[in-house]
């Protein structure tokens, strides 16, 4: 993760300073990284006394999220031409307009400044935007700008910021020798208030039995290809439908997968409509599943990436293993 430079500090404030109000919003279906990263920035507005409205198009998936959930609203509201050109957006952990839902065209008028760790073509040379693929977690770079133009965290801006980081970084399993200052950034959360026992506690904790039946099925779903390297598993609507969209817990499904000997990438496909399909690619080491999800419209890290793409699971799924047995 790269220090903040003074550069985009300035160009922060300057962007607050220069709208009467400011929109936040996160990707649809969003996870503990978007939804903190969002309230974050939040807490940075209320210094400013800035005026502010959080959206998101949800749906709230994970029940860690359940309590944060009514503070984002689903709708923009009807803006005027006036309140277009005063208004600024700030969009956390998307750099990419088709991620935010549908109301993605009310949004695109408006000044917009980025802030992600994602890699994707969308997010090359965006103007007005904080994107670093090297942070692990949205939150770190929220954490960094409220350091610097706030000042040391509260704990209640800790204890939102720890939980976003908490959960990209799975736990902090996913980081890597070079990110020392990322820990040391975590442990200013920690010495602020931040818990992590209770915070690992409540995000693992409240899972409904039906996430338990699921995970046995999509286990049961999993195919071992290119010599045992990659294992892709998936759900139907049929699955969707027996055991619901509550409280999933794909993170369990892919570290149980890349558990597996000789494991080096694992892919999660789900049948979302009857024409389109999401999925989840993970990787250990050496592996950039970024390069291959961007090839389906998709984008993210080096070793967590995703996508969404029209197309049904028996014609997608040869060809994504077909792109993945070209690097491994």
């Amino acid at each position: 993760m790269k220090e903040l430079c003074t550069k985009d500090i300035t160009a922060f404030k300057d962007f607050i300073e220069n709208h009467k109000e400011i929109i936040v919003v996160g990707h649809k279906e969003p996870d503990g990284d978007c939804i903190s990263s969002c309230i974050g920035i939040s807490y940075i507005l209320k210094h400013f006394n800035k005026s502010y409205k959080l959206i998101n198009a949800g749906p709230f998936k994970r029940v860690e999220l359940a309590k944060y959930a009514d503070l984002f609203s689903s709708e923009v509201g009807f803006m005027s031409q006036k309140d277009i050109e005063e208004t600024g957006l700030i969009m956390c952990d998307c750099s990419e307009f088709h991620r935010i839902g549908d109301f993605d065209t009310d949004l695109k008028e408006l000044d917009t400044f980025f802030i992600d760790h994602h890699k994707s073509v969308e997010s090359l040379n965006l103007p007005n935007s904080i994107i670093d693929s090297s942070s692990p977690a949205a939150a770190l770079l929220v954490q960094l700008l409220y350091e610097n133009t706030v000042g040391p965290v509260t704990k209640e801006v800790a204890d939102v910021l720890f939980f976003g980081s908490m959960t990209d970084t799975g736990f902090f399993r996913f980081l890597s020798p070079n990110d020392s200052n990322v820990l040391v950034a975590i442990s200013r959360l920690v010495a602020a208030g931040a818990d992590p026992r209770n915070t690992y506690d409540y995000i693992t904790s409240g899972k409904a039995y039906s996430t338990r039946k699921l995970l046995g099925v999509l286990l049961n779903h999993a195919e071992q290809y290119a010599d045992g390297k990659l294992i892709l598993t998936y759900e139907t609507m049929e699955d969707t439908k027996k055991y619901g969209q509550e409280g999933r817990d794909s993170d369990l499904l892919y570290s149980s997968l890349l558990a597996v000997k000789g494991v080096e990438a694992v892919v999660f496909l789900r049948q979302e409509t009857e024409s389109t399909c999401t999925a989840g690619f993970r990787s250990k080491n050496d592996v950039d599943v970024s390069l291959i999800a961007q090839k389906f419209g998709g984008g993210g890290h080096k070793n967590a990436s995703g996508l969404s793409t029209n197309g049904k699971l028996d014609t997608l799924i040869p060809q994504i293993v077909k792109e993945f047995c070209k690097v491994l």
